[in-house]
């Protein structure tokens, strides 16, 4: 044994730390699941593939893998195995599961719901800005989480304490939008493989600022904390860290000193549009965090300065709306697809630059 090879034993078990590999995570990403890459030892018996997963990842149940393998999530040499599949020397074992319950005291809330789309395995919310998704840090109560543990409180998954009960993905505390939750595990477990997958159909509204120079585009990234300030995400141009990021983006309508666009997501990561966007030069309309309060585009006028600053009014967030989610229904299969109309604060500040637009009579061409 050389000294970079820690060999384990449990029992009749034989493996390789160091080819365990986890490569995502609830903390790095909007996509809420654990992906694990696993390599068999050379020197390994014969054994369920369920309980072989269970003593090589701590801390994950039998009934989790199991869960995950009825699903289809659990791929051997690339095709899906059932838990009773034998592993053998060499196997090359992926595992995608949602994220592992993380216990909190939550006492459900009668918060309203503007509820899209509801059957016995999933529910599709609208969710209105300024609504946090799940419990964290500063956030105890008033959460998605805890609307829907009141609205599905006889179901075993919203009656356990736990503070990422059915999701499978998450949208900003002031982004608005569409967010599909599961009620039962195996639901769970099948669209968080959509996700890992890359499946899932999402298409996001954005308004930055600038006139975005080409109709449509993709934006390829790396995003990962920022160096210097742990609040932000960054765009790590050359790769050397962060995770690949996959933006792409259409025009809807220019107003000259702000663009509108559609943008449809390939990966999932934290800020991914707004980090994106403001990377290119066009932060999205009054995102504090990424730079877009502040007057960016435009003239020096006073009148225009109001302008901007009444438009922050109407608009007290950054200007992005989760407008359509599509996916295979986890029990029939089925594709279905849902759409969410603009809420009144972004339909209003589209008003206000339609009428500015139209007022001074801006030649689009020359911006």
């Amino acid at each position: 044994m050389n000294d970079f090879r820690e060999m384990s034993m449990r029992d009749d078990l034989i493996y390789d730390e160091l080819d365990i590999v986890a490569s995502d995570s609830v903390e790095e990403g909007d996509e809420m699941y654990e992906h694990f890459s696993v390599t068999v030892d050379k020197g390994q018996s014969m054994m369920r593939l369920d309980k072989y997963l269970t003593i090589r990842l701590e801390n994950t149940s039998r009934n989790r893998i199991q869960t995950a393998a009825d699903g289809g999530n659990i791929l051997v040499n690339g095709k899906p195995q059932k838990s009773s599949y034998k592993i053998k020397p060499l196997d090359q074992i992926s595992i995608v599961m949602p994220y592992p319950r993380r216990k909190e005291e939550i006492i459900p809330e009668n918060i309203p719901l503007d509820i899209v789309y509801e059957d016995d395995d999933i529910i599709v919310v609208n969710k209105a800005a300024g609504m946090v998704v799940h419990p964290g840090v500063g956030n105890h109560s008033g959460t998605l989480v805890h609307a829907l543990s009141y609205h599905l409180q006889n179901l075993p998954m919203f009656s356990e304490g736990n503070a990422r009960a059915g999701l499978v993905h998450r949208i900003d505390k002031d982004t608005s939008g569409l967010l599909v939750v599961a009620k039962n595990e195996k639901a769970h477990a099948h669209l968080a493989k959509q996700f890992f997958d890359h499946t899932i159909y999402r298409r996001y509204v954005a308004l930055v600022w600038g006139n975005i120079a080409e109709d449509e585009g993709t934006i390829i990234g790396n995003i990962g904390r920022s160096p210097k300030e742990r609040l932000q995400m960054y765009v790590f141009a050359d790769g050397s860290d962060g995770k690949h990021a996959v933006t792409h983006f259409k025009v809807l309508r220019r107003y000259g000193y702000v663009t509108l666009v559609e943008c449809r997501l390939e990966t999932g990561r934290t800020h991914q549009i707004r980090v994106h966007m403001s990377w290119q030069g066009h932060p999205l309309f009054n995102d504090e965090r990424y730079g877009g309060d502040r007057i960016l585009k435009g003239t020096t006028f006073q009148k225009y300065k109001q302008f901007i600053e009444n438009c922050f009014k109407l608009i007290p967030r950054q200007s992005l709306h989760a407008r359509a989610l599509g996916f295979d229904h986890p029990t029939t299969g089925k594709y279905i697809q849902f759409e969410s109309e603009l809420p009144d604060d972004f339909k209003a500040v589209l008003q206000k630059w339609e009428g500015y637009t139209d007022s001074v009579g801006l030649d689009l061409d020359e911006i």
